[in-house]
């Protein structure tokens, strides 16, 4: 498992179209089809220990929680942070608090191209 940060530090201003006060941060470009969806992870939820069927990236946009990958370590995320599962990877996901994220899934990801990666222990 691969932990990013996409912080609107790392984004870039949105100058055209009269834009005011916007920051745009890029983080997936595929060529291969891709589903995107919503998980909403409720107060003391979880989505049980399972392999990736396809590469995912998880990017939580509210609330925070934890992820784990094959090791079932748990490692804390929050908002602007995503978690990236390679095909075939066990993983888990769960918060005491409450969690949205978008997901999204396709053979194609490298989000390495615009996030940096976050150092977990």
């Amino acid at each position: 498992m691969k932990i990013y940060t996409c912080s609107k530090e790392q984004g870039k201003k949105v100058e055209k179209y009269q834009s005011h006060l916007a920051t745009y941060v890029k983080m997936i470009q595929t060529n291969e089809a891709a589903t995107i969806g919503y998980m909403y992870i409720d107060g003391e939820g979880t989505v049980g220990h399972h392999p990736a069927p396809i590469p995912q990236l998880f990017i939580v946009v509210e609330g925070e929680g934890w992820v784990t990958g094959g090791d079932q370590k748990r490692v804390s995320i929050k908002r602007g942070e995503a978690a990236m599962w390679e095909k075939g990877e066990w993983h888990t996901s769960g918060s005491e608090e409450g969690m949205t994220a978008i997901v999204i899934q396709s053979e194609e990801l490298h989000p390495e191209t615009f996030m940096e990666r976050k150092k977990h222990a």
